[in-house]
């Protein structure tokens, strides 16, 4: 092409000032890019390719030819990348002139940056800081934008690691530590917020029977033993958001959301105790012992309180525990009165 050794010597200056540049000649076909230009075409070679061919004008109007372009000569100009991504650029375009020494005549010089989409760039093409003037501030910027990242991440990890072990802490506080199973303060928040939203769920107040027994004949490690095992039962035996509290010894709490059936509720009290009457295993000696309950329904109440339910189903454990143990009673009023029929029964729990 003509000016062929014109375009090469201003090209070899262009490579070291402007890495992204594509010299023209008279036709608008490029003859020399800088290395940072030939990233932007799936091939990787541009030369030899028209510049409408692989850029697009935008703004400050469509271009369609060579002519097109050098009336847009010394204006901003806005284009786009033809082929995906479509990255949008920004460029200045310089003619040569007829008669210059410095390239093809009638040629051109067009000078590109990435402008706002340097970012995407960056990745989408590759880059690296040799693909940008060495006094282009956008190196700079990727420098701070690439250290904004890396404290951005190390901050998120640390956020990451301080709301981990901020769970842990809370779980820990809702957890009780022999058995896994939630703990009092666990109970007070979940009956709130089931009784601040008006669900239906059952509430059973379980006291384990002949455990005193246990402990003062194989020791308190057998205690232990039988109550990590009760735990492991008991959720065996109930669906995953139900909610099962040891409240203290072997007493414990069961919070079943959206039940509200009187049969179903002896269903599962029958099921729980026939589970725990089975032996246990501690060593070598079985471990026997079974469960009495005591059962409420929040839609039994006009307007349920937990204090109010959590002492009706302790009024109803005590009818069970007077009634002679392993079973189960529903709360009603009339428990409240006194039946002189009944054998007295004082739980383990209230002895002094």
């Amino acid at each position: 092409m003509t000016g062929m050794a014109d375009s090469t010597d201003i090209g070899r200056v262009m490579d070291g000032l402007c890495p992204m540049h594509a010299i023209l000649d008279a036709t608008g076909h490029i003859v020399h890019a800088g290395a940072s230009t030939h990233k932007l075409d799936p091939s990787g070679v541009v030369t030899g390719k028209r510049f409408l061919e692989i850029f697009e004008m935008k703004r400050p109007r469509s271009a369609t030819s060579m002519q097109d372009m050098m009336a847009m000569a010394g204006v901003k100009l806005h284009l786009q990348l033809r082929a995906a991504p479509r990255t949008g650029l920004k460029g200045i375009l310089i003619p040569l002139g007829q008669a210059s020494s410095f390239g093809p005549p009638g040629g051109a010089i067009v000078n590109l940056s990435f402008g706002i989409s340097i970012l995407e760039a960056v990745n989408d093409f590759s880059l690296t800081s040799a693909d940008f003037a060495a006094t282009d501030l956008a190196v700079e910027m990727l420098y701070l934008v690439e250290a904004k990242s890396a404290a951005m991440e190390a901050s998120r990890m640390l956020n990451l690691r301080l709301q981990g072990a901020k769970v842990a802490a809370e779980e820990q506080a809702f957890t009780d530590t022999l058995t896994g199973l939630r703990n009092r303060r666990a109970m007070d928040h979940v009956l709130n917020r089931m009784i601040d939203t008006r669900q239906n769920f059952a509430l059973m107040n379980l006291d384990l029977d002949y455990f005193k027994d246990v402990n003062d004949t194989l020791g308190h490690a057998a205690g232990d033993h039988v109550l990590q095992s009760v735990a492991h039962m008991m959720v065996s035996e109930t669906r995953s958001d139900d909610v099962i509290v040891r409240t203290g010894g072997d007493e414990f709490v069961l919070i079943f959301s959206r039940l509200k059936s009187r049969a179903r509720v002896a269903a599962i009290a029958n099921r729980l105790i026939a589970r725990l009457e089975e032996p246990i295993l501690f060593g070598d000696k079985e471990c026997r012992i079974s469960a009495s309950i005591g059962a409420t329904l929040s839609g039994d109440y006009t307007n349920p309180t937990f204090e109010q339910m959590l002492d009706d189903a302790d009024v109803a454990l005590y009818a069970a525990k007077r009634r002679g143990r392993g079973q189960h009673v529903l709360y009603e009023p009339a428990l409240r009165e006194p039946d002189e029929s009944e054998v007295v029964y004082m739980p383990e729990r209230r002895r002094g």
